[in-house]
């Protein structure tokens, strides 16, 4: 298994390398010239279902923390997609092929082919290996990965060929956060109406439009789901003292396993995108920028022990999320080579 800092080097390296192709920035391109052409939602609505089951089962957002794949990222997206398009109560039909100008693949961002023997990117040549083919491959494996949650949970349905062999993966349909259901008729996606009695949390459509959806890693995502839903649900305790999760309640009713849980509230913590609660509004500028890798106090007094209170902050998703994810993932990997490097000059030194 890697440790944290093979990790971090690994999720950099990608970062650069989606830098230089600019696939974020054209997948954001994408996805924001289909909010554009459209209704301009300022939030996308999300059935809680999709966070946490009512009967107790693990969600589906739990089963999409998966290490490989953009399974969670496509069914966020997809839902986005549906938004742009249509009204409330109207129903989802697929009219977007998978691959070509504004297709499902274009709305994604992927690093591409790496051989780990040279520590290179492969040409973007070879047949199969284009950005393109590579892009399109992960949308199939997402759409997989979406009907294999179960016959009654599934959030895609694909088709089979009428000689029941190929999978018709372009005519996919999109289903209801709760799942596909179990009767004879699927139940379809159809758009929520946001509203507190009903059971939906809100998401800046920002978040899509500047890249955070592409940075964020399943389980960064799907605990900023988890606290979102938390500070929904509770505005006036999130506002004044935080809003916090025990571990009972992240396993039982989140599913969500600890070491997921607290890599991702301290990345999201490092991104801007949570603090520790505070008594100051939640759109206030800290006096102290968390993005000045240059501030060293800063950087200390995240590490001081604070309680486990959280508040989301929504003010970082107006920025660029490329841009701070790298330089936050850079500060911390050099935190991380100085750390090993310290560790060898120890075990190295001879003992008296």
């Amino acid at each position: 298994m890697a440790d944290a800092r093979e990790t971090n080097a690994r999720r950099l390296r990608r970062l650069r390398e989606m830098n230089k192709t600019k696939a974020v920035a054209r997948a954001s391109t994408a996805l924001r010239d289909l909010w554009e052409a459209s209704r301009k939602p300022d939030e996308i609505v999300l059935r809680l279902e999709l966070i946490q089951r009512p009967d107790g089962e693990r969600a589906p957002l739990v089963r999409l923390v998966l290490p490989r794949g953009i399974a969670l990222r496509f069914y966020l997206i997809a839902l986005f997609e549906a938004q742009c398009r249509l009204g409330v109560g109207e129903s989802w039909l697929n009219d977007r092929p998978l691959a070509g100008v504004g297709s499902w693949s274009d709305f994604f961002a992927i690093d591409g082919a790496y051989d780990s023997e040279s520590k290179t990117y492969m040409p973007d040549t070879k047949q199969d290996r284009t950005g393109a083919d590579l892009r399109l491959r992960q949308v199939k494996s997402a759409l997989s990965s979406l009907e294999k949650l179960g016959p009654e949970r599934a959030l895609v349905e694909v088709p089979k060929a009428r000689n029941g062999g190929r999978r018709l993966y372009g005519q996919f349909s999109l289903m209801k956060e709760t799942g596909r259901g179990g009767h004879q008729t699927p139940d379809t996606y159809t758009v929520p109406a946001a509203h507190w009695s009903a059971r939906t949390i809100a998401i800046p459509a920002d978040f899509f439009l500047l890249g955070w959806v592409q940075v964020l890693n399943p389980s960064e995502i799907a605990t900023w789901l988890i606290l979102r839903e938390l500070s929904q649900w509770a505005r006036d305790e999130h506002a004044k003292t935080g809003v916090y999760l025990y571990g009972k309640a992240r396993k039982e009713d989140f599913g969500l396993r600890r070491d997921a849980w607290e890599d991702g509230c301290s990345m999201l913590r490092s991104f801007g995108l949570l603090r520790h609660a505070r008594p100051t509004p939640l759109d206030a500028v800290p006096k102290s920028s968390l993005y000045d890798l240059t501030n060293d106090d800063a950087r200390d007094r995240r590490e001081r022990y604070e309680p486990y209170r959280w508040q989301v902050i929504d003010r970082p998703l107006n920025e660029d999320a490329m841009k701070i994810c790298t330089r936050e993932l850079t500060l911390l990997q050099k935190e991380l080579d100085m750390a090993a490097k310290q560790r060898a000059q120890k075990e190295s030194s001879p003992t008296t």
